[in-house]
């Protein structure tokens, strides 16, 4: 059996994990420190939709705030209805001590058509990577 793509970026910020998560939920802030975004609609709360609009793609994501635990972690899902596929996203933050955090990110896919869509999903590392570093960036220049 062919391993399923998956994706994951790691830092560490220098900076509160209060801080940290105060700038991951400004998703509206996100385009401005991550170069792969022209957008992004909505808000992070329990439940909620965001959608993302990114600059390589003329389709909008369209994602559900899965799981909010505040200051560790956000989880978002998208994907096809009845569960044929999906794909999950979730970033982790811990507190390092001396106002440092770790940050994580993840994406895997689930579903039975996974497979075959996986397929045409292109690498999104370096995406993963600078969204990592923006966030580091964006969180370290916050007053």
């Amino acid at each position: 059996m062919v391993p399923m793509k998956s994706f994951e970026a790691r830092a560490q910020i220098t900076a509160p994990p209060d801080r940290v998560w105060e700038t991951l939920l400004d998703v509206r802030a996100w385009p401005s420190w991550d170069p792969a975004l022209d957008r992004v609609d909505g808000t992070v709360a329990d439940g909620s939709r965001i959608t993302l609009h990114v600059r390589e793609s003329s389709r909008p994501f369209r994602l559900r705030v899965v799981e909010l635990e505040p200051a560790r972690r956000l989880v978002l899902r998208g994907g096809m209805a009845l569960g044929l596929f999906s794909g999950t996203r979730s970033y982790r933050l811990e507190d390092g001590g001396e106002g440092r955090t770790g940050f994580a990110m993840e994406e895997s896919y689930a579903g039975p058509l996974a497979p075959a869509i996986t397929r045409s999903i292109p690498d999104l590392q370096p995406s993963f990577e600078a969204f990592t570093q923006g966030l580091r960036q964006a969180a370290e220049a916050r007053s």
